[in-house]
Protein backbone atom coordinates (compact mmCIF):
# COMPACT_ATOMS: atom_id res chain seq x y z
CA UNK A 1 0.00 0.00 0.00
CA UNK A 2 2.29 2.86 -1.58
CA UNK A 3 1.26 6.57 -2.84
CA UNK A 4 -0.10 4.94 -6.61
CA UNK A 5 -3.35 6.25 -7.69
CA UNK A 6 -4.96 3.13 -7.09
CA UNK A 7 -3.19 2.63 -3.35
CA UNK A 8 -4.65 6.38 -2.43
CA UNK A 9 -8.17 5.94 -4.16
CA UNK A 10 -8.50 3.04 -2.02
CA UNK A 11 -7.05 5.10 1.33
CA UNK A 12 -9.69 8.00 0.58
CA UNK A 13 -13.00 5.60 0.58
CA UNK A 14 -11.26 3.63 3.40
CA UNK A 15 -11.21 6.87 5.29
CA UNK A 16 -14.76 8.01 4.37
CA UNK A 17 -16.95 4.97 5.35
CA UNK A 18 -17.91 4.21 8.69
CA UNK A 19 -15.40 1.98 10.54
CA UNK A 20 -17.55 1.24 13.00
CA UNK A 21 -20.32 -0.69 10.33
CA UNK A 22 -17.61 -1.85 7.83
CA UNK A 23 -14.18 -2.68 8.14
CA UNK A 24 -11.15 -3.31 5.20
CA UNK A 25 -8.37 -5.22 5.76
CA UNK A 26 -5.84 -5.78 2.83
CA UNK A 27 -3.80 -8.68 1.80
CA UNK A 28 -0.41 -7.42 -0.05
CA UNK A 29 2.01 -8.81 -2.05
CA UNK A 30 5.24 -6.79 -0.96
CA UNK A 31 6.61 -8.26 2.70
CA UNK A 32 8.23 -4.40 3.28
CA UNK A 33 6.22 -2.02 4.92
CA UNK A 34 4.06 0.58 2.44
CA UNK A 35 3.50 4.18 2.71
CA UNK A 36 -0.28 3.53 4.26
CA UNK A 37 0.46 0.50 6.87
CA UNK A 38 0.63 2.86 9.69
CA UNK A 39 -2.69 4.86 8.83
CA UNK A 40 -4.59 1.51 7.94
CA UNK A 41 -3.47 0.09 11.19
CA UNK A 42 -4.31 3.05 13.16
CA UNK A 43 -7.96 3.34 11.39
CA UNK A 44 -8.40 -0.31 12.71
CA UNK A 45 -7.31 -2.35 9.49
CA UNK A 46 -4.92 -5.59 9.35
CA UNK A 47 -2.17 -6.41 6.64
CA UNK A 48 -1.96 -9.62 5.48
CA UNK A 49 1.38 -10.82 3.18
CA UNK A 50 1.25 -13.20 0.95
CA UNK A 51 4.11 -13.69 -2.13
CA UNK A 52 3.43 -13.11 -5.57
CA UNK A 53 3.47 -14.97 -8.65
CA UNK A 54 6.60 -13.20 -10.22
CA UNK A 55 8.71 -14.60 -6.43
CA UNK A 56 7.17 -17.90 -6.25
CA UNK A 57 5.34 -19.04 -9.72
CA UNK A 58 2.43 -19.95 -10.14
CA UNK A 59 1.64 -23.04 -8.24
CA UNK A 60 2.77 -21.95 -5.24
CA UNK A 61 1.13 -18.38 -5.62
CA UNK A 62 -2.30 -20.20 -5.87
CA UNK A 63 -1.61 -22.70 -2.65
CA UNK A 64 -0.79 -19.03 -0.86
CA UNK A 65 -4.26 -18.15 -2.04
CA UNK A 66 -5.76 -21.31 -0.83
CA UNK A 67 -4.21 -20.97 2.56
CA UNK A 68 -4.99 -17.53 3.22
CA UNK A 69 -8.86 -18.41 2.51
CA UNK A 70 -9.11 -21.41 4.44
CA UNK A 71 -7.64 -20.04 7.51
CA UNK A 72 -9.61 -16.48 7.43
CA UNK A 73 -13.00 -17.76 6.67
CA UNK A 74 -14.38 -14.46 8.68
CA UNK A 75 -14.59 -12.47 5.71
CA UNK A 76 -17.65 -12.21 3.88
CA UNK A 77 -16.55 -9.49 1.11
CA UNK A 78 -13.10 -9.83 -1.48
CA UNK A 79 -13.04 -6.88 -3.24
CA UNK A 80 -10.03 -7.60 -5.93
CA UNK A 81 -8.02 -5.00 -7.09
CA UNK A 82 -5.44 -6.75 -8.97
CA UNK A 83 -7.25 -6.35 -12.49
CA UNK A 84 -6.45 -10.22 -14.66
CA UNK A 85 -4.96 -11.65 -11.41
CA UNK A 86 -8.80 -11.54 -9.95
CA UNK A 87 -9.05 -14.51 -11.97
CA UNK A 88 -7.06 -16.82 -9.37
CA UNK A 89 -7.69 -14.66 -6.32
CA UNK A 90 -11.24 -14.96 -6.57
CA UNK A 91 -11.00 -18.86 -7.68
CA UNK A 92 -9.28 -19.40 -3.92
CA UNK A 93 -11.78 -17.28 -2.47
CA UNK A 94 -15.33 -19.06 -4.30
CA UNK A 95 -13.32 -22.18 -3.31
CA UNK A 96 -13.18 -21.25 0.80
CA UNK A 97 -17.08 -19.85 -0.15
CA UNK A 98 -16.67 -16.41 0.17
CA UNK A 99 -20.16 -15.34 -0.69
CA UNK A 100 -19.38 -11.93 -2.17
CA UNK A 101 -16.39 -11.51 -4.68
CA UNK A 102 -15.61 -8.58 -6.77
CA UNK A 103 -13.26 -8.52 -10.03
CA UNK A 104 -12.55 -4.69 -10.31
CA UNK A 105 -10.92 -3.29 -13.72
CA UNK A 106 -8.81 -0.49 -12.95
CA UNK A 107 -6.49 -0.86 -16.43
CA UNK A 108 -7.32 -0.96 -20.66
CA UNK A 109 -4.16 -3.48 -20.43
CA UNK A 110 -2.74 -6.09 -18.15
CA UNK A 111 1.22 -6.79 -18.80
CA UNK A 112 3.95 -5.58 -21.18
CA UNK A 113 6.17 -8.33 -22.43
CA UNK A 114 4.53 -11.00 -24.77
CA UNK A 115 5.03 -13.64 -21.75
CA UNK A 116 3.07 -11.41 -19.43
CA UNK A 117 0.20 -10.70 -21.36
CA UNK A 118 -0.30 -14.44 -22.44
CA UNK A 119 -0.60 -15.41 -18.48
CA UNK A 120 -2.57 -12.91 -17.14
CA UNK A 121 -5.08 -13.15 -20.33
CA UNK A 122 -5.01 -16.85 -19.98
CA UNK A 123 -5.73 -16.17 -15.75
CA UNK A 124 -8.48 -13.20 -16.28
CA UNK A 125 -10.74 -15.68 -18.50
CA UNK A 126 -11.50 -17.67 -15.08
CA UNK A 127 -13.01 -14.44 -13.71
CA UNK A 128 -16.57 -14.73 -15.07
CA UNK A 129 -17.52 -17.70 -13.44
CA UNK A 130 -15.66 -16.82 -10.21
CA UNK A 131 -16.75 -13.21 -9.85
CA UNK A 132 -20.10 -12.70 -8.20
CA UNK A 133 -19.70 -8.57 -8.89
CA UNK A 134 -18.34 -7.05 -11.60
CA UNK A 135 -16.99 -2.91 -11.40
CA UNK A 136 -14.83 -1.20 -13.75
CA UNK A 137 -13.66 2.47 -13.50
CA UNK A 138 -14.70 3.00 -17.31
CA UNK A 139 -16.29 1.64 -20.11
CA UNK A 140 -12.87 0.54 -21.83
CA UNK A 141 -11.00 -0.77 -18.76
CA UNK A 142 -14.19 -3.29 -18.38
CA UNK A 143 -14.38 -4.34 -21.81
CA UNK A 144 -9.90 -4.97 -21.43
CA UNK A 145 -11.06 -7.12 -18.54
CA UNK A 146 -14.42 -9.05 -18.60
CA UNK A 147 -15.37 -8.52 -22.77
CA UNK A 148 -17.99 -6.83 -23.96
CA UNK A 149 -21.00 -8.96 -23.06
CA UNK A 150 -20.16 -8.42 -19.42
CA UNK A 151 -19.39 -4.84 -19.75
CA UNK A 152 -22.44 -4.10 -21.18
CA UNK A 153 -24.65 -5.52 -18.85
CA UNK A 154 -23.52 -7.04 -15.57
CA UNK A 155 -20.75 -4.68 -15.18
CA UNK A 156 -20.87 -1.54 -12.35
CA UNK A 157 -19.14 1.79 -13.41
CA UNK A 158 -17.32 2.59 -10.38
CA UNK A 159 -16.09 6.33 -10.55
CA UNK A 160 -12.57 7.60 -9.26
CA UNK A 161 -13.96 9.89 -6.68
CA UNK A 162 -11.05 12.43 -5.00
CA UNK A 163 -11.01 14.25 -2.08
CA UNK A 164 -12.24 18.00 -2.83
CA UNK A 165 -11.58 19.19 0.28
CA UNK A 166 -7.59 18.59 -0.86
CA UNK A 167 -7.94 19.49 -4.86
CA UNK A 168 -9.11 22.65 -4.36
CA UNK A 169 -7.18 25.63 -6.10
CA UNK A 170 -5.27 27.63 -3.57
CA UNK A 171 -2.98 30.68 -4.34
CA UNK A 172 -1.19 30.65 -1.31
CA UNK A 173 0.29 26.76 -1.29
CA UNK A 174 0.98 27.44 -5.12
CA UNK A 175 3.14 30.28 -4.36
CA UNK A 176 4.60 28.52 -1.66
CA UNK A 177 5.22 24.98 -3.71
CA UNK A 178 6.72 27.22 -6.42
CA UNK A 179 9.31 28.82 -3.98
CA UNK A 180 10.40 25.56 -3.04
CA UNK A 181 10.78 24.91 -6.61
CA UNK A 182 12.43 28.26 -6.99
CA UNK A 183 10.57 29.20 -10.14
CA UNK A 184 8.96 32.40 -10.67
CA UNK A 185 5.21 33.33 -10.91
CA UNK A 186 5.71 33.90 -15.10
CA UNK A 187 7.73 30.24 -15.31
CA UNK A 188 5.55 27.82 -16.78
CA UNK A 189 5.23 24.61 -14.82
CA UNK A 190 4.79 21.72 -16.72
CA UNK A 191 4.13 18.33 -14.77
CA UNK A 192 3.04 14.74 -14.59
CA UNK A 193 2.22 12.67 -11.67
CA UNK A 194 2.49 8.60 -12.24
CA UNK A 195 4.69 5.78 -11.54
CA UNK A 196 8.36 5.38 -14.23
CA UNK A 197 7.16 2.70 -15.92
CA UNK A 198 6.38 1.83 -19.76
CA UNK A 199 2.60 3.00 -19.96
CA UNK A 200 3.36 6.24 -18.49
CA UNK A 201 5.41 6.44 -21.47
CA UNK A 202 7.80 9.00 -20.19
CA UNK A 203 10.47 9.09 -23.06
CA UNK A 204 8.12 11.01 -25.10
CA UNK A 205 7.43 13.01 -22.45
CA UNK A 206 10.56 14.29 -21.95
CA UNK A 207 11.22 14.62 -26.12
CA UNK A 208 8.18 17.08 -25.80
CA UNK A 209 9.19 19.20 -22.94
CA UNK A 210 12.61 18.94 -24.69
CA UNK A 211 11.32 20.49 -27.59
CA UNK A 212 8.82 23.12 -25.84
CA UNK A 213 11.82 24.30 -23.45
CA UNK A 214 13.85 25.37 -26.79
CA UNK A 215 11.03 28.08 -27.64
CA UNK A 216 10.10 28.88 -24.10
CA UNK A 217 13.17 28.56 -21.69
CA UNK A 218 11.39 30.01 -18.80
CA UNK A 219 9.54 26.61 -18.31
CA UNK A 220 10.16 23.79 -16.37
CA UNK A 221 9.27 19.67 -15.88
CA UNK A 222 8.32 18.26 -12.64
CA UNK A 223 8.06 14.64 -12.40
CA UNK A 224 6.14 12.89 -9.40
CA UNK A 225 6.91 9.54 -8.61
CA UNK A 226 8.51 6.57 -8.46
CA UNK A 227 9.31 2.95 -10.67
CA UNK A 228 11.98 0.70 -12.39
CA UNK A 229 12.80 3.01 -15.35
CA UNK A 230 12.85 6.40 -13.43
CA UNK A 231 17.09 5.87 -13.50
CA UNK A 232 16.83 5.51 -17.54
CA UNK A 233 14.59 8.78 -17.74
CA UNK A 234 17.03 10.59 -15.43
CA UNK A 235 20.14 9.36 -17.93
CA UNK A 236 17.83 10.62 -20.98
CA UNK A 237 17.39 14.22 -19.05
CA UNK A 238 21.14 14.65 -18.87
CA UNK A 239 21.95 13.37 -22.36
CA UNK A 240 19.77 15.96 -23.06
CA UNK A 241 21.15 18.69 -20.89
CA UNK A 242 17.94 19.71 -19.22
CA UNK A 243 19.03 18.49 -15.65
CA UNK A 244 18.42 22.06 -14.07
CA UNK A 245 15.08 22.29 -15.66
CA UNK A 246 13.68 18.65 -14.83
CA UNK A 247 12.87 18.32 -11.52
CA UNK A 248 12.37 14.81 -10.07
CA UNK A 249 10.18 15.25 -6.79
CA UNK A 250 9.77 11.22 -5.87
CA UNK A 251 7.28 9.99 -3.79
CA UNK A 252 5.58 12.79 -2.27
CA UNK A 253 2.65 12.59 0.44
CA UNK A 254 1.86 16.45 -0.56
CA UNK A 255 1.05 15.99 -4.07
CA UNK A 256 -2.31 17.63 -3.49
CA UNK A 257 0.03 20.74 -2.83
CA UNK A 258 2.41 20.21 -5.37
CA UNK A 259 -0.16 19.97 -8.08
CA UNK A 260 -1.01 23.89 -7.23
CA UNK A 261 2.23 24.81 -8.67
CA UNK A 262 0.94 23.58 -12.60
CA UNK A 263 0.45 25.35 -15.56
CA UNK A 264 -0.71 21.89 -16.98
CA UNK A 265 -0.72 18.48 -16.65
CA UNK A 266 0.54 16.60 -19.06
CA UNK A 267 -0.13 12.67 -19.11
CA UNK A 268 0.90 10.67 -22.56
CA UNK A 269 0.37 7.45 -21.46
CA UNK A 270 0.00 4.06 -24.03
CA UNK A 271 -2.66 2.92 -22.21
CA UNK A 272 -4.54 3.93 -18.75
CA UNK A 273 -7.84 2.89 -16.83
CA UNK A 274 -8.89 6.06 -15.71
CA UNK A 275 -6.61 8.12 -13.59
CA UNK A 276 -7.15 9.00 -10.89
CA UNK A 277 -4.59 11.78 -11.09
CA UNK A 278 -6.80 13.60 -14.58
CA UNK A 279 -9.52 14.13 -12.12
CA UNK A 280 -7.49 15.49 -9.27
CA UNK A 281 -6.29 17.76 -11.72
CA UNK A 282 -9.00 18.85 -13.08
CA UNK A 283 -10.89 19.21 -9.56
CA UNK A 284 -8.20 21.89 -9.08
CA UNK A 285 -8.96 23.37 -12.28
CA UNK A 286 -5.62 22.62 -14.27
CA UNK A 287 -5.51 21.88 -18.19
CA UNK A 288 -4.66 18.29 -19.06
CA UNK A 289 -3.08 17.21 -22.50
CA UNK A 290 -3.47 13.55 -22.38
CA UNK A 291 -3.26 10.48 -25.03
CA UNK A 292 -5.92 9.42 -27.08
CA UNK A 293 -4.59 5.97 -25.33
CA UNK A 294 -6.58 7.04 -22.71
CA UNK A 295 -10.40 6.99 -22.51
CA UNK A 296 -12.85 10.06 -23.09
CA UNK A 297 -14.69 9.09 -19.65
CA UNK A 298 -12.25 11.09 -17.82
CA UNK A 299 -13.06 14.35 -19.82
CA UNK A 300 -15.26 15.80 -17.19
CA UNK A 301 -17.02 18.38 -19.23
CA UNK A 302 -14.15 21.09 -18.04
CA UNK A 303 -13.02 22.57 -20.75
CA UNK A 304 -9.78 21.38 -19.42
CA UNK A 305 -8.65 18.17 -21.11
CA UNK A 306 -7.27 18.29 -24.72
CA UNK A 307 -6.86 15.12 -26.11
CA UNK A 308 -3.64 14.34 -28.88
CA UNK A 309 -2.93 10.90 -30.80
CA UNK A 310 0.47 9.58 -29.97
CA UNK A 311 0.67 9.16 -33.72
CA UNK A 312 1.04 12.89 -33.78
CA UNK A 313 4.17 15.06 -33.73
CA UNK A 314 6.01 16.32 -31.26
CA UNK A 315 5.28 19.57 -32.09
CA UNK A 316 1.59 19.12 -31.77
CA UNK A 317 2.03 18.77 -28.88
CA UNK A 318 4.29 21.81 -28.15
CA UNK A 319 1.56 23.62 -29.72
CA UNK A 320 -1.19 22.74 -27.20
CA UNK A 321 0.76 23.39 -24.31
CA UNK A 322 1.91 26.72 -25.20
CA UNK A 323 -2.47 27.49 -25.96
CA UNK A 324 -3.25 30.09 -22.76
CA UNK A 325 -5.54 28.20 -20.38
CA UNK A 326 -6.56 29.56 -17.31
CA UNK A 327 -7.30 27.81 -13.96
CA UNK A 328 -11.34 26.70 -13.84
CA UNK A 329 -13.67 26.63 -10.71
CA UNK A 330 -14.55 22.79 -11.15
CA UNK A 331 -16.15 21.43 -8.20
CA UNK A 332 -19.65 21.54 -8.35
CA UNK A 333 -19.36 20.13 -12.31
CA UNK A 334 -16.96 16.84 -10.79
CA UNK A 335 -19.74 16.29 -7.60
CA UNK A 336 -22.51 16.72 -10.72
CA UNK A 337 -20.41 13.87 -12.41
CA UNK A 338 -20.25 11.64 -9.52
CA UNK A 339 -16.24 12.47 -8.95
CA UNK A 340 -16.45 13.59 -5.76
CA UNK A 341 -14.81 10.56 -3.15
CA UNK A 342 -17.56 11.18 -0.59
CA UNK A 343 -20.30 9.81 -3.10
CA UNK A 344 -17.92 6.80 -4.19
CA UNK A 345 -17.81 5.80 -0.72
CA UNK A 346 -21.34 6.46 0.41
CA UNK A 347 -22.34 4.37 -2.55
CA UNK A 348 -19.56 1.58 -1.81
CA UNK A 349 -20.57 1.30 1.45
CA UNK A 350 -24.32 1.06 0.79
CA UNK A 351 -23.53 -1.92 -1.77
CA UNK A 352 -21.57 -3.41 0.79
CA UNK A 353 -23.77 -3.32 3.65
CA UNK A 354 -26.78 -4.48 1.40
CA UNK A 355 -24.70 -7.49 -0.21
CA UNK A 356 -23.61 -8.60 3.41
CA UNK A 357 -27.84 -7.96 4.57
CA UNK A 358 -29.36 -10.16 2.04
CA UNK A 359 -26.19 -13.17 2.61
CA UNK A 360 -27.14 -13.03 6.10
CA UNK A 361 -31.05 -12.75 5.48
CA UNK A 362 -30.48 -16.25 3.06
CA UNK A 363 -28.78 -17.95 5.49
CA UNK A 364 -31.75 -17.18 8.00
CA UNK A 365 -34.22 -18.36 5.60
CA UNK A 366 -32.67 -21.68 4.85
CA UNK A 367 -31.73 -22.44 8.62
Amino acid sequence: MNRGGLETLIMNIYRNIDRNHLQFDFLVHREESGDFDNEIQSLGGKIHYIPYVTKVGHFRYKEALNNFFKNHSEYQVVHSHMNAMSGLILKSAKKQCVPIRIAHSHSAQYGNSLPEKAYKRLVSLAIPSVATHFFSCSQLAGISLFGKKIANGKMIHIKNGVDLKKFTYNKEIRNKIRRELEVNDETLVIGHVGRFQQMKNHDFLIDVFAEFHKKNSNSVLVLVGDGILKQKIEQKVKELNLNKVVYFLGVRDDVHEVMQAFNVLLLPSLYEGLPVTLVEAQAIGLKCIISNAVTTDVDLGLGLAKFISLNDSVSKWVEEISKNSQIVNSHNKIIENGYDIVTTSNWLEDFYSKEIYNIDKLKTDVF
